[in-house]
């Protein structure tokens, strides 16, 4: 028997009774039930994903994966292909937003080169995982090989096991790539058999004709490659590299044991073709903010998601992921360290 691919590994379920426990705890602590809303709730989750009475997220990982798109060829994009290089360079050196919220965090931030048609300005700092100077356009043929697909998704795997060995309570996937709201767009389209003029947005700042333009190219690509039910057809065939290797970087943290925080539109595409590819991923995924790319609440109803934050972001990298980090800190002080009634000889009876 052929040995799994690491995206075929069991992933665990939660385990129910540690969130038992950190349900029965929330009960005794000094507040009237339920008056924490979501973060008891946070907690709870948390203690269940990591098996533990302390659930944490201060060991933070993060992981950019940067990649260009073929779809480019189109003009579907407000920017050129060479700012997905000089953004990787940007990431390393600390000046992209993702890069101070990993500072301000203390989160070990990564930098994934899947393939870019202009080389970055540097390498230091850069892991080179380079797969092709970007896909093939999406508009007019497959956008990667079974081949190509299959690295990303271990590229991703790589991420996952490197967060593993971090003893990481938390992984947060972010992208950058110009294009790849289109790609994800259309590949979004492609799994939930939505219309591109349902979902497709402006980007990185198109004008309405821009947007009009761009769901002329989704709608092509989408009767180009017909119904793709099939996750991996579907990533195969519209995906990019990168949203494939968020897609495996988040099987390879449920199979190790990570819960991940999902980013915006791009990453939550990458999230719903995973858990097309392994539903028992979902429990493992908590979701950080609504964007306003406009198919991102689309995309969240199908995941059944109810994100945290609505702060009007669009930007990618993880950056509204890292914003709501805090929140799961609290949460878990709050659960660890309140005082229970008994602690603190505080009576918790009505009257």
């Amino acid at each position: 028997m052929s040995t799994p691919l690491p995206w075929q590994q069991p992933i665990t379920a939660p385990s129910d009774s540690h969130r038992q426990a950190a349900l029965h705890r929330q009960t005794q602590l000094t507040k009237p039930a339920g008056s924490l809303g979501r973060l008891e709730s946070l907690a709870v989750q948390l203690a269940g994903l990591q098996a533990t009475d302390q659930p944490q997220a201060e060991q933070v990982s993060m992981a950019v994966f940067a990649a260009d798109h073929g779809v480019c060829e189109e003009g579907v994009s407000a920017f050129p292909q060479v700012v997905t290089g000089q953004m990787i360079a940007n990431f390393v050196t600390g000046g992209a937003a993702i890069s101070v919220m990993a500072e301000q965090l203390n989160a070990d931030l990564e930098v994934i080169n899947l393939g870019t048609v202009a080389p970055p300005p540097i390498s230091d700092g850069v892991i080179d995982e380079q797969i092709a100077p970007g896909t093939r356009n999406l508009a007019r043929q497959a956008a990667m090989s079974d081949t190509q697909l299959q690295a990303a998704l271990a590229a991703g795997d790589r991420a996952a096991q490197r967060a593993a060995e971090r003893n990481a309570h938390l992984f947060i996937g972010g992208e950058m790539g110009i294009g790849n709201t289109t790609s994800a767009t259309a590949l979004t389209c492609a799994l939930l058999d939505e219309d591109a003029a349902v979902l497709a947005g402006p980007g990185t700042g198109l004008t309405p004709e821009g947007v009009s333009h761009k769901i002329d190219v989704i709608t092509q690509a989408l009767v180009r490659h017909g119904k793709q039910s099939d996750p991996l057809a579907a990533l195969a065939s519209l995906g990019g590299f990168e949203i494939a290797a968020l897609a495996g970087a988040f099987i390879g943290c449920a199979v190790r044991g990570i819960p991940v925080l999902v980013d915006g539109f791009i990453v939550s595409t990458a999230a719903l073709a995973a858990c097309r590819l392994r539903p028992e991923l979902r429990d493992w995924l908590l979701f950080a903010h609504q964007s306003q790319e406009p198919g991102h609440q689309r995309l969240l109803q199908a995941l059944d998601a109810n994100p945290l934050l609505d702060l009007s972001l669009r930007l990618g990298e993880g950056s509204g992921a890292a914003v709501a980090v805090p929140l799961l800190r609290s949460a878990c002080a709050l659960h660890n360290r309140m005082a229970t009634f008994a602690d603190a000889s505080v009576s918790n009876q009505n009257g």
